[in-house]
């Protein structure tokens, strides 16, 4: 018998909170939970190739792992498991109906409720850092195939009106409605895992709602694990920055969301998939991302009669300034790509990338064989192009940690690097 392409282990644990923390996504949403709707999970995959390379999958029912999160659990990892950083990707689904993990909210915690989400940060690092060494303890052979499906949900929310671009709906914006499907199976053809993708916000459910859940990529999971039971479903969020879900603001909108995506994952999968055979390459490197220089005269000139999202930065940035500090002039983000096979090449942008960079990806690499995620290993902020530089809206904000406004030649600059890499793990030039 020939020897199989792959090894594959598999693992999940529930991260659903045990007590009451307030949750992320909506800034203005601070009171704790009320009860939970679906609970909430994080996911492992480890692959191995016949030469011995291995990478590190994980997925999480989050808004995200932001950098500090993502650098301390893959230094555990590293050090348990002889991993190499560029070896692991941790991706998060980006749901506003989890806990809090990240962003501004987290810094303007209240006193009380701190310890709670330190608390549950900290045991979510354990529980990540356990089933990658569980997943890459226990694999075995597998076979792997892939193909591709739509979402008909996605929907661009960059509206344009007469008083500028609000978050709302645009059927005539871009969006990636692309559902790629990866397909696991052992050697005797029996499924075992799949992992499957969504450019979209898991926003159906809106900031009234005050219940946990995973939002339509936890339902969607749940639903395929439900129809195939045994099988672990992952959920790989795409460049969703500037799309949601389309209806939304509803439990039920979000259990269809997540059925609807769900059969087209058992559609796809019942299709003809493209077997995925050859060697694994990984590559990932920070990326300096140029952040507009602004003084303390044009920042103040800036914040008068700014909206909301404009104000975040301003009323920040003074601050600092205030207080004699320096603003960042760059943000070092990480960007990952693995090459599976001859047959799929996996791009992995952080941060909350906007659909442009999903094209930018096919034109720099080419468009056949392609995924293309966003939300990877660190969640700064929003990641846009120039021309939604230009255009303005919410999208613009930047960073919202650190605190710093990109400028347009942040789009070039990523570019530039995703064809480094392209070339660095043989996509180009082949």
């Amino acid at each position: 018998m020939a020897q199989p392409d792959w090894r594959v282990g598999l693992a999940s644990v529930k991260i659903t909170p045990e007590e009451p923390i307030p949750m992320a996504g909506y800034a203005a949403r601070r009171a704790p939970f009320e009860s939970v709707d679906a609970d909430l999970y994080a996911k492992a995959l480890a692959l191995e190739d016949r030469g011995g390379a291995k990478a590190l999958l994980i997925t999480a029912d989050i808004l995200g792992f932001p950098n500090e999160v993502a650098e301390r659990i893959c230094e555990r990892i590293k050090a348990s498991t002889g991993m190499a950083r560029e070896d692991i990707l941790l991706n998060g689904s980006h749901t506003h109906s989890g806990p809090l993990v990240a962003g501004s909210a987290l810094i303007a915690a209240s006193s009380d409720m701190r310890p709670r989400i330190e608390a549950y940060i900290s045991k979510l690092e354990d529980n990540v850092v356990a089933i990658a060494e569980r997943a890459l303890g226990e694999m075995g052979p597998a076979s792997l195939a892939w193909g591709t499906g739509v979402a008909k949900f996605v929907m661009n929310r960059r509206e344009f009106t007469p008083r500028g671009v609000i978050l709302g709906a645009n059927p005539r914006g871009i969006a990636d409605r692309s559902v790629p499907v990866l397909r696991v199976t052992s050697t005797a053809g029996d499924l075992k895992a799949v992992v499957f993708g969504a450019a979209s916000h898991c926003t159906t459910l809106t900031g009234g709602n005050m219940l946990i859940s995973g939002d339509y990529a936890g339902y969607a999971q749940a639903f395929l694990q439900a129809r195939r039971p045994g099988v672990q479903a992952m959920f790989v969020t795409g460049c969703a920055g500037d799309a949601n879900p389309f209806p939304r603001g509803t439990i039920d909108l979000a259990r269809r969301h997540g059925s609807e995506l769900a059969e087209e994952v058992v559609r796809v999968l019942g299709g003809d998939l493209l077997p995925v055979r050859g060697s694994l390459k990984t590559e990932f490197r920070r990326v300096e991302l140029p952040l507009e220089k602004l003084s303390k005269s044009e920042i103040e000139e800036m914040a008068k009669g700014a909206s909301s999202y404009r104000t975040f930065f301003t009323n920040a940035a003074l601050e600092i300034l205030n207080r004699g500090g320096k603003l960042r002039e760059t943000y070092p983000a990480p960007l990952a790509m693995w090459q599976i096979g001859s047959e799929l090449t996996l791009v992995a942008y952080s941060g909350e990338t906007l659909v442009d960079y999903a094209k930018n990806a096919e034109q720099v690499l080419g468009p056949l064989n392609l995924w293309v995620s966003a939300y990877n290993n660190d969640l700064f902020g929003y990641l846009p192009p120039a021309r939604v530089l230009e255009e303005g809206g919410y999208e613009t904000r930047g960073l919202y940690a650190d605190y710093g406004l990109f400028t347009p030649e942040v789009e070039s600059v990523v570019m530039d690097a995703i064809e480094e890499m392209g070339r660095a793990i043989g996509r180009i030039g082949k």
